[in-house]
């Protein structure tokens, strides 16, 4: 069984205004709602590619319970820790002459609210798989997620991570299956920064040295370096596409790595879809569909020898 872990989930408000004043009534010309946060993208379409996941977490207030009832409605199954205050944040995509964001903060989380977390964790077991994706809130400490696998060490559950700074850091600790860093973020940890896919491969495979089992390095337009467990580097191109939305492209590349690897077992095929998965998102509106993603995968041309 998959499970993934987004702790400070949203509902995501995305506007389109043309021409947007400060200061003035602005109206809006589309407006879309939708179930945000890492790990939820992640279930969300590795559900949409038909591969069976629970998505856990924190949600709080009206906007948790919107939260919990749209995924259902999508058919995710869900099981998050009801918090006792607050909401669960609202974040604001304003798409005009140029992109703005405001997130909200989400609410603030309990000792109690993280032991529920950790009791359900507590049933996974040899097999699982356990995404945990995104940034977490002021109140909870940066090992958080190498909390979380501190108590799940020994019982054969495989860690996928895709978060960025400490929180990433501090997992390499307990062999984390995969880790999903993009470029940007994989030359901030060493200090360097990377902007062609021969850059990355040496610091991909440090990485591994340190101890994830693959890095999988995401860098938009220009594709993808696989540093592999089976101690190979896989790489490739970004399918073509007109970019609609970038906004859960990374989130759909480690679902689609996820599917891929399941049904094959290969890291190269893994990647395809991976690749793919996460270009398919990136020409909608929203996630991709299965139908989408079979039909790039179909006019992929194939990796970098």
């Amino acid at each position: 069984m998959i499970y993934t872990v987004t702790v400070n989930p949203s509902l995501d408000y995305v506007v389109d205004v043309d021409g947007f004043r400060t200061g003035t009534v602005n109206r809006t010309k589309n407006e879309t709602v939708y179930p945000g946060g890492k790990g939820i993208n992640v279930s969300i379409v590795l559900r949409n590619l038909g591969v069976e996941n629970r998505a856990l977490g924190f949600v709080a207030g009206f906007t948790g319970s919107e939260i919990e009832a749209m995924l259902s409605r999508m058919g995710v199954d869900s099981d998050f820790i009801r918090v006792g205050s607050g909401l669960s944040r609202i974040n604001v995509k304003l798409r005009s002459d140029e992109e703005s964001e405001i997130n909200g903060q989400g609410p603030a989380l309990s000792e109690a609210d993280v032991g529920s977390l950790f009791d359900r964790l507590g049933a996974l077991s040899d097999g699982d798989t356990l995404v945990l994706a995104g940034s977490i809130p002021a109140s909870l400490p940066k090992s958080f997620y190498s909390d979380v696998m501190a108590r799940l060490s020994g019982r054969g559950v495989r860690f996928v991570v895709d978060a960025t700074g400490d929180l990433l850091k501090k997992s390499l600790e307990y062999k984390p299956f995969l880790v999903k860093p993009n470029n940007h973020e994989l030359g901030e940890i060493f200090g360097v920064e990377l902007s062609s896919r021969d850059d990355v491969v040496p610091y991909a495979l440090k990485f591994r040295e340190m101890g994830a089992q693959n890095v999988l390095v995401s860098m938009a337009g220009k594709g993808a370096v696989l540093a592999a467990a089976d101690g190979n580097v896989y790489q490739g191109d970004a399918p073509a596409c007109r970019l609609v939305n970038s906004v859960g492209a990374g989130d759909s590349m480690v679902a689609g790595f996820i599917a891929g690897y399941a049904k094959s077992s290969s890291y190269r095929d893994a990647l395809v879809t991976g690749l793919c998965t996460g270009s398919a998102s990136a020409s909608k509106e929203w996630l991709a569909t299965k139908s989408d993603v079979d039909a790039m995968i179909s006019s992929y041309g194939g990796l970098s020898d």
